[in-house]
C-alpha cells in the first residue's frame, strides 16, 4: 500500500476518496465537495489515502494546531477488510503528526476525535463495511488509548443547517499529556476554532460551550 496526501479537489484521488466518504458516513457528517478546496491547502491539515492497485482503499483526515499543541482526527475510513488498512493509516498519521509538532518545537500533547456511541446510534450502516461498525470502531479506539471527555457533546451539522448532531462522544488520546483530566479552556478554545468554518450553530452547541466555560477541568473517562 502507498500513503498519499491529497492537496487539491482536482486530484482524481480526491473524487475517489469523496465517494468513499459519502458511502461510509451520513450526510450531515460530510462537507460539500467544493468546500474542501481551501482546507486541502492548509499546511497543518492532512487528507491522506491508502492506495492499493490504483484504488483508494482507505483514507484519513487529521490536523495539527501549533498554538494549542493538539491534533484532531477528523475521520478514518477502512474501505476493505483484512488488509490491515486501519493500522497502516494510524502508523503513518502518528509519525506525521509527531513530526509536525517537532517542527514547532513541541512534544504533541494529544489528539481529539469524535467517536460514535453505538448505544445511542442505531441507524448508520457505514457502507456495510464491518471494520467501520461503530461497536468495532469504539472498541479499537479504546484499545489505542482514547478516553471520552465527561460532558454531554453535540456538534454543528456539516450541512451548515444549524442542526445539532449528537450520539457522539468527544474524546482525547494523550501523548505527552498526563493525568485523568483536561483543561476546560483548552476544549472550549479548540471547539470554537475547529467549528469556526460553520457559522450556523444550534442553541444546544452554544449552551454546551457556555457550560464548559464554567468548568476548570473535564474528566477523561474510559470508552
Amino acid at each position: 500500500m502507498k500513503y498519499v496526501r491529497i492537496t487539491s479537489i482536482d486530484d482524481p484521488l480526491f473524487a475517489k476518496m469523496y465517494e468513499l466518504l459519502k458511502t461510509v458516513f451520513p450526510e450531515e457528517e460530510v462537507l460539500e465537495f467544493e468546500l474542501w478546496k481551501e482546507p486541502l491547502q492548509d499546511q497543518n491539515l492532512r487528507v491522506c489515502v491508502a492506495i492499493l492497485d490504483d484504488n483508494v482503499v482507505g483514507a484519513t483526515e487529521y490536523r495539527y494546531y501549533p498554538d494549542m499543541n493538539v491534533a484532531m482526527t477528523d475521520f478514518t475510513i477502512i474501505g476493505k477488510e483484512g488488509l490491515g488498512i486501519g493500522r497502516f493509516l494510524m502508523e503513518h498519521r502518528e509519525k506525521d503528526l509527531l513530526g509536525m509538532a517537532a517542527k514547532h518545537g513541541n512534544e504533541l500533547l494529544g489528539m481529539f476525535a469524535e467517536i460514535y456511541d453505538p448505544y445511542r446510534v442505531q441507524d448508520h450502516s457505514f457502507g456495510g463495511i464491518k471494520p467501520m461498525d461503530p461497536y468495532v470502531r469504539r472498541e479499537v479506539l479504546s484499545h489505542i488509548g482514547y478516553r471520552k471527555l465527561n460532558f454531554p457533546y453535540v456538534h454543528p451539522s456539516w450541512k451548515n443547517d444549524g442542526e445539532a448532531v449528537s450520539a457522539l462522544d468527544f474524546c482525547f488520546l494523550s501523548y505527552s499529556h498526563k493525568g485523568d483530566t483536561l483543561p476546560a479552556d483548552l476544549i472550549v478554545r479548540f471547539l470554537q476554532t475547529y467549528y469556526a468554518i460553520l457559522p450556523n450553530k444550534s442553541d444546544a452547541w452554544h449552551d454546551m460551550i457556555e457550560n464548559l466555560k464554567t468548568k476548570t477541568e473535564v474528566e477523561l473517562l474510559p470508552i
